[in-house]
């Protein structure tokens, strides 16, 4: 086996890359060794990949190797890959950007990376985040900061901004990242790869918190795949799906399959107009141009309906809820009220079941990740930041508008890279989609990237 099948191999698809392995066309060590040489080759302007497991994952490799070799064959083995800072694994640092947790060891994984490693999967090591979660940035005091691979002066985003980065640099196929206020969906758009926030509790979030905590899973938050190709959010969610081991003594994962197999046959919404926040004309044109080409090809598309929930009464529910969940992490606890609480999520419930009558009608929805594309890293306090769309300054949090739409109706929602700016910077677009149907979006993703075209590799990788 040549290292420059290998090197080709590395760009495929996660998919292809694990129809390879299982044929014995290129060795899991080969593509780890690979792969490591990438991030070692490619990564040092981009610092995405910032805790490194390397002599761990060759180990790792020859095991999968020699389980190949028998004959076995499991969804992910052999592959190689990364996950966000934020998921336990056992014997790496899980920091949250918190410069006071920069020696905190991780005793075992999460049940996510655990599902990924029971699949095969190879971890590389682990990629960059802001300080807790809490940016578009993925920056902190303890791993500096993560270029977008299109424009080293920009943002991939954030949260899982190193997550999306690795990928689209093409030092690893598939990643596993995190979303409450579109932590997955941002950097999916900003650097032109395709990201799935499932619907919530679908798969479990045990052992993605900080500190070793193990509590109550917050509201909205959930975890879920980025990859290169949407088939590859198919494949993760495979994996990744399905009650935690208490509850599967009971329960049993059977999510629907997706609505329709053609793209004439979908009964679409298309959302780019919000109260609560302003988009920039070039995502505004890219989607409306997606709208017209599908209507060409016999899809029945909508601008609006009477059953949409208000928009802006759920943006302020979304806040209530994202800001005490936030809370929950920070140096001072909440000062919410169980009242107080009982009422934000009854108005949550609310909004869900407007949404639930919508998509008796409506297939999915469409609108912006994010109002622009990637934006000039901002090092200001970020009650002090603003974001320039069309010229004009418009405050920063005020995008949160369009991840909380999936996110307070704990809906599944599927970043699709759809274009570029005029400047060569990736726009992508969310699917979103009824709740539990997760193969509905993540299967639309499927064919606008067959249809249209997905990912683009930035300009010199």
């Amino acid at each position: 086996m040549s290292e420059t099948l290998s090197r080709d191999t590395l760009d495929a698809s996660a998919t292809d890359i694990v129809e390879a392995l299982a044929a014995r066309r290129v060795s899991a060590l080969e593509l780890a060794d690979e792969a490591i040489a990438r991030i070692e080759a490619r990564d040092g302007p981009i610092n995405a990949v910032v805790v490194r497991d390397f002599d761990r994952a060759r180990d790792a490799a020859r095991a999968a190797d020699a389980a190949l070799a028998r004959g076995e064959r499991r969804p992910l083995l052999g592959l190689p890959m990364t996950v966000k800072e934020s998921h336990n694994v056992a014997g790496l640092k899980t920091t949250w950007g918190f410069d006071f947790a920069k020696d905190f060891v991780a005793a075992g994984d999460s049940v996510g990376v655990s599902r990924l490693k029971a699949a095969g999967a190879v971890i590389l090591g682990k990629t960059n985040i802001p300080v807790s979660l809490a940016d578009w940035q993925s920056v902190n005091p303890i791993y500096g900061r993560t270029k977008n691979p299109f424009d080293l002066e920009r943002t991939p985003g954030g949260s899982s901004g190193g997550s999306a980065a690795a990928l689209a640099a093409g030092m690893v196929p598939l990643e596993f990242g995190s979303d409450i206020g579109g932590s997955i969906r941002v950097p999916a758009a900003f650097c032109g790869v395709f990201g799935h926030k499932p619907s919530f509790e679908l798969i479990p979030v045990r052992g993605h918190a900080p500190m070793g905590a193990d509590g109550v899973p917050p509201p909205l938050s959930v975890v879920g795949p980025l990859a290169r190709s949407a088939a590859d959010l198919s494949l993760a969610l495979g994996v990744l799906a399905g009650p935690s081991s208490e509850q599967a003594r009971g329960y049993r994962l059977a999510l629907p399959p997706a609505r329709h197999a053609g793209l004439a046959d979908f009964r679409i919404m298309v959302l780019t107009a919000h109260p609560s926040a302003q988009v920039d004309s070039e995502v505004r044109s890219a989607i409306e141009a997606i709208a017209v080409r599908l209507e060409g090809l016999g899809s029945r598309v909508s601008r609006g309906s009477a059953l949409l929930p208000d928009l802006a009464k759920a943006h302020g529910a979304y806040m209530d809820l994202l800001n005490t969940a936030m809370a929950m992490r920070g140096p001072e606890p909440p000062k919410t009220t169980a009242a107080e609480w009982m009422a934000m999520l009854d108005r949550q419930v609310e909004i869900r079941r407007q949404w639930a009558n919508l998509f008796e009608d409506i297939d999915v929805v469409l609108t912006p990740a994010f109002g622009t594309a990637a934006y000039p890293h901002d090092s200001r306090d970020p009650g002090e930041r603003t974001l320039t769309l069309d010229g004009a300054q418009t405050p920063y949090f005020a995008q949160l508008a369009w991840p909380g739409l999936a996110s307070l109706g704990n809906l599944p929602a599927t970043a699709v890279p759809i274009g570029q700016t005029l400047a060569g910077l990736p726009i992508g677009m969310q699917v979103i989609g009824p709740y539990l149907e997760d193969h509905t979006t993540i299967g639309f993703a499927r064919l606008l990237e067959r249809e249209f075209g997905g990912f683009r590799r930035p300009p010199g990788l």
